[in-house]
């Protein structure tokens, strides 16, 4: 069967055409950031060199701290010759699940990817894939970061939306403390504050095991264990450390009354 995401393309009929995000009757910018920030792989489209056919490879994938996607890609690689040739690209990103997939979220975020030289890039990206570690200096390999043009959400059946650039990155704008403060903030709370982050990943319903923050960003934290990724929203969004620290810490008292 066809997918079905509501826009009566598919196996089933809905309305026409996906609605705007802030028309969408669910969280359409809430469900998409998530889905960014939570996926770890997904599949890269690009256009063949050769004859301009569709191309789809799997990739790893991380975000920066606004949310733009990071990859790290061989220039061996078809798809990244195709990028250097023609940087248009999509990527989908695809929770998955039990039962049906398409009963599950996926968002395609659509853009540009060209090859980043930002410290930060690289920093975020390995803390989100580690074992990369092993070649990201392989002179072959560069980091890339796609710049969103528009997303295409589903959340399922009836659930479609979609979305611009600025409802799928965050604007980092009076937010410049948090930025520059995030690694150390993460380094910190990795090596001192484990219960704390065990704590966080209970809050949003998963399990237990030895979670670890790979980023924070104003709206956020990203959390991992093994190959479980866990995002963790702040009660409100935070511009400074300061405002940070006070939600961490509130957000660590209530898990801890929670729990008993």
């Amino acid at each position: 069967m066809d997918e079905s995401d509501g826009t009566g393309q598919g196996g089933r009929r809905g309305p026409a055409q996906p609605l705007p995000a802030a028309e969408a009757p669910f969280d359409a910018v809430g469900l998409a950031r998530t889905l960014l920030r939570s996926i770890r792989s997904g599949a890269l489209a690009t256009i063949d060199t050769a004859d301009g056919t569709p191309f789809a490879s799997l990739v790893t994938i991380a975000t920066d701290i606004d949310g733009t996607p990071l990859m790290l890609l061989s220039r061996l690689s078809a798809h990244t010759r195709n990028l250097l040739a023609d940087p248009r690209c999509s990527l989908l990103f695809s929770q998955g699940g039990k039962g049906d997939p398409l009963a599950h979220p996926r968002l395609t975020v659509t853009g540009r990817a060209a090859q980043t030289q930002e410290v930060r890039a690289r920093e975020r990206f390995l803390a989100r894939h580690p074992k990369a570690k092993l070649y990201a200096d392989f002179p072959d390999f560069g980091f890339f970061a796609l710049a969103p043009q528009a997303g295409h959400l589903n959340g399922g059946f009836a659930k479609a939306a979609t979305l611009t650039a600025a409802e799928l990155l965050l604007d980092l704008a009076g937010a410049e403390a948090v930025v520059t403060g995030e690694r150390g903030a993460v380094e910190h709370m990795n090596q001192d504050h484990a219960d704390a982050l065990a704590l966080y990943a209970a809050g949003v319903g998963e399990g237990e095991g030895a979670w670890r923050l790979t980023g924070l960003d104003p709206e956020g934290m990203d959390l991992m264990v093994g190959e479980r990724t866990a995002r963790v929203p702040y009660p409100e969004p935070v511009r400074d450390m300061g405002s940070l620290r006070k939600s961490l810490v509130a957000m660590a008292a209530e898990a801890r009354a929670k729990a008993g």
